[in-house]
């Protein structure tokens, strides 16, 4: 599959690699195509839930794994999308519009945060988005006319053009579509100038200074296409849940959201689904488990954060690429086997940014 573009010249643009890149990443959109007809409602559910935390994923991919600029308060442009889209749709505003600027809301809302990354960098920005996280959620609690407060405000059903997604196998469409128009449109913002400047900026800020590039434009806009991100996976968690509340865009859904790109792979836009996987299908397999692991153990009341807990520090010990690292080894173990050589994926240690410049 290719794209042509006439400037001057022929410019050849590839969307895939190879051959065997088309064939599986098709037979995958036919597989999900067909998961309305294959899977019962509750596991269409959880699909759905990976879709909307996969989209989240790919804006915290982006200025973590690619820029190098970590949040600790992605829940803030979370919510802000999410309360948003549940205030304009209550108003009567079609569906398409109310995301539009709830996504422009959010990373209006991404540019002001990202002004400290101007300045500060590591976990004195961690610290900045992190504060920037409670007043958000504060402001959640506190504007009751607007959000309801504590006692919540309901969202309803999509609605655009006279149609409505009142059903799972519906809304589960609706979530797929934006999905692969967000992972498409990451993927070549990625291979463009800004996507090589991100990488360059997250590699050495001192050598993409020196090569031109502005640092505080390009980490502005790597804010405010997270956030953008952020605000339309809110929107579509909205319309699933059909309730929102202050609670559930706190720190702890911030952590589990820098959780589920560092398990997936910082620097891999499949890391952000397969993170979203983890953070879906993890809490299934421990509700799976429990019951048959010693009642000492099994209803222990912080069993959840100490599994997560420890997954993250296996992931940071042994595999620092997180699953789809994992997975790269593997493949490239079948591409050579049986010409594999013992040591070859040793762990080496590495570094996002050159200590060497700093």
């Amino acid at each position: 599959m290719r794209f042509l573009f006439k400037t001057g010249y022929e410019q050849d643009i590839r969307l895939a690699r190879h051959g065997g890149h088309v064939f599986w990443y098709g037979l995958l959109l036919v597989l999900l195509a067909a998961a309305p007809l294959l899977l019962p409602e509750y596991l269409l559910a959880q699909l759905t839930f990976i879709l909307i935390y996969g989209i989240v994923g790919l804006g915290l991919m982006l200025l973590a794994g690619f820029t190098g600029l970590f949040s600790i308060g992605h829940a803030a442009f979370f919510g802000v999308g999410a309360y948003a889209q549940a205030v304009l749709t209550g108003m009567g505003w079609p569906f398409p519009l109310s995301l539009l600027v709830g996504a422009t809301l959010s990373a209006a809302v991404g540019v002001v945060v990202g002004l400290p990354a101007l300045r500060v960098k590591g976990i004195y920005l961690g610290i900045a988005t992190l504060s920037f996280g409670f007043i958000v959620q504060e402001v959640f609690a506190r504007w009751e006319s607007v959000t309801g407060g504590n006692v919540g405000k309901s969202v309803g059903a999509v609605k655009m053009f006279g149609w409505t997604a009142d059903s799972a196998p519906s809304f589960y469409f609706v979530c797929l579509v934006l999905a692969v128009a967000a992972t498409l449109a990451c993927a070549n913002l990625l291979r463009s100038p800004t996507g090589r400047a991100f990488v360059a900026i997250r590699d050495s800020e001192i050598s993409a200074q020196s090569m031109g590039i502005h640092l505080a434009r390009y980490k502005t806009l790597s804010f405010a296409i997270s956030a953008a991100l952020a605000g339309v996976g809110g929107a579509l968690y909205a319309h699933q849940i059909r309730f929102l509340s202050p609670d559930q865009f706190d720190i702890v859904q911030s952590i589990d959201l820098l959780l589920m790109v560092v398990i997936g792979g910082l620097g891999s836009l499949h890391g952000a689904f397969l993170g979203a996987m983890f953070l879906i299908g993890l809490p299934q397999a421990i509700s799976a488990v429990k019951d048959i692991l010693p009642e000492a153990v099994g209803q222990a009341p912080g069993l959840k954060a100490v599994v997560y807990g420890g997954v993250l520090i296996a992931f940071v010990l042994f595999e620092p690429l997180g699953v789809y690292g994992r997975w790269v080894k593997v493949r490239t173990y079948l591409q050579l086997f049986p010409f594999y050589r013992r040591g070859m994926f040793r762990r080496q240690k590495t570094f996002q940014k050159s200590e060497r410049l700093r």
